[in-house]
């Protein structure tokens, strides 16, 4: 045991002096700020901007039905000859929407026509299909006999009321928020296995290129070294964690003091516009939305975010260790790496694609027991409720598999070791597991 402390500490010292952990750990925060912020920047630079549009209404009955807006601004250049209108188009517009001349109304269904050099947008195409629809739509209703005036003021907007059995009433959208929280926790367990998984096998190749190892071996088992490696690493990870939280909190800080940003309480304000404030309906939206949250079981996700975060890393780092030893070169270890990685990302799909739509059905409760998925499809159903019979199943499953894999693992590791000068395939891994 004295051993494995030793390789721990030696695993964890190399890897927080390393001159790269020291710098990326206290500028990733920044670069992060700074992408988020230069994403926020260039989404709004063309938000004012509307993309000029042209229409060539030859029938005259479409042409008056497009109303400008943020988006699209539509210029009508029908007074033109259409081959004058097209070049103009083409020119000095992103399209031309080209009406042509018929007799009746209802013979244009199929003959409008988008013309442009790029493509255009689904939402673009359904919003004049949808323009077309409804003008056609209208002629036909009055072809028939109805007034579509009074059409039009016989609909009726509805709003659905949500609550709960209990009585109490449920807001909207707070599903899309807890599958956001969901996913934040999931996604953050998947990109640590996958950096400091690779981590783990590049010391462990490294050490077995330098023939370090041989000396290493000598004095310690390859299960201990393993491990060692595997602690050691993950204790840096969350090290680098702790880091990058603390200069999260002074960079809020530092935003509040400049910003006048008062994070983690309410702002101070003059009794009027406290008043005001209290009367406003989207302040009482926004208090009932962090209602809600609160009620959330926070203590039961953050334990278990800490439990699959240790069951998932050990589970995943043990399978890059193997392969660190089977391999002599990271170029090598690529035909590996495809297996360990395809159930991280088929955890992430099943999550935003299922656990969305139906947090406790079929597919998502069997992705959350599966241990090479759960944790990450299992903290996304969290924030929706999930018995406790399912958690501690799926809590035992995971280290079980984890148990079982770090046995097999140190099999291949004992052996893949002291191999050089040979790509290992498929056959010859499975021969070393059972030697």
């Amino acid at each position: 045991m004295n051993k494995l402390f030793l390789i721990i500490k030696r695993e964890f010292i190399a890897k927080v002096r390393n001159k790269s952990f020291i710098v990326m750990t206290f500028l990733s925060p920044l670069l992060f700020g700074g992408i988020a912020s230069l994403v926020a920047y260039l989404s709004t630079m063309n938000k004012d901007k509307a993309t000029e549009i042209a229409i060539h209404d030859e029938s005259g009955f479409i042409k008056s039905n497009f109303k400008n807006n943020k988006n699209f601004h539509y210029s009508d250049i029908s007074d033109m000859p259409f081959e004058i209108a097209k070049d103009s188009a083409s020119i000095n517009y992103e399209g031309l929407i080209y009406v042509p001349k018929v007799d009746s109304l209802q013979l244009i269904k199929d003959k409008v026509e988008y013309i442009s050099e790029s493509s255009a947008s689904i939402n673009f195409i359904q919003n004049i299909e949808k323009v077309v629809d409804s003008v056609l739509t209208a002629d036909q209703l009055r072809i028939l006999g109805f007034d579509q005036e009074k059409i039009d003021n016989a609909k009726v907007n509805s709003t659905l009321k949500l609550s709960k059995f209990s009585g109490e009433e449920s807001l909207k959208g707070l599903n899309e928020i807890k599958i956001a929280i969901g996913g934040l926790m999931g996604y953050l367990i998947m990109m640590f296995i996958i950096i400091y998984g690779n981590f783990v096998m590049r010391s462990v190749i490294e050490e077995k290129t330098n023939r370090i190892i041989e000396i290493i071996i000598s004095s310690v088992k390859p299960f201990q070294l393993m491990m060692g490696k595997i602690i050691g690493n993950s204790l840096a990870g969350i090290l680098q964690f702790l880091i990058w939280i603390v200069v999260g909190l002074l960079l809020a800080f530092v935003a509040q003091t400049i910003f006048g940003l008062q994070l983690g309480s309410s702002p101070t304000l003059s009794p009027e516009m406290m008043q005001a404030a209290e009367q406003s309906a989207g302040m009482m939206k926004f208090q009932s939305y962090l209602t809600e949250l609160a009620n959330l079981p926070i203590a039961l996700m953050i334990c278990s975010f800490i439990l699959y975060f240790i069951g998932g890393y050990f589970l995943y780092s043990s399978l890059y260790a193997a392969i660190g030893a089977a391999v002599d070169s990271e170029t090598d270890s690529q035909q590996f790496l495809l297996p360990i990685i395809l159930p991280l990302i088929l955890g992430v799909y099943i999550g935003f694609f299922t656990v969305v739509n139906d947090p406790h059905g079929t597919v998502a409760t069997l992705f959350s027991f599966i241990p090479f998925t759960s944790p990450i499809v299992m903290l996304m159903r969290l924030p929706f409720g999930v018995p406790w019979w399912q958690l501690v199943l799926s809590l035992f499953l995971l280290f079980g598999t984890f148990a079982f894999v770090v046995w097999f693992a140190a099999k291949i590791y004992r052996v893949g070791i002291l191999m050089y000068g040979k790509k290992p395939t498929w056959k010859e891994l499975f021969k070393w597991i059972k030697y």
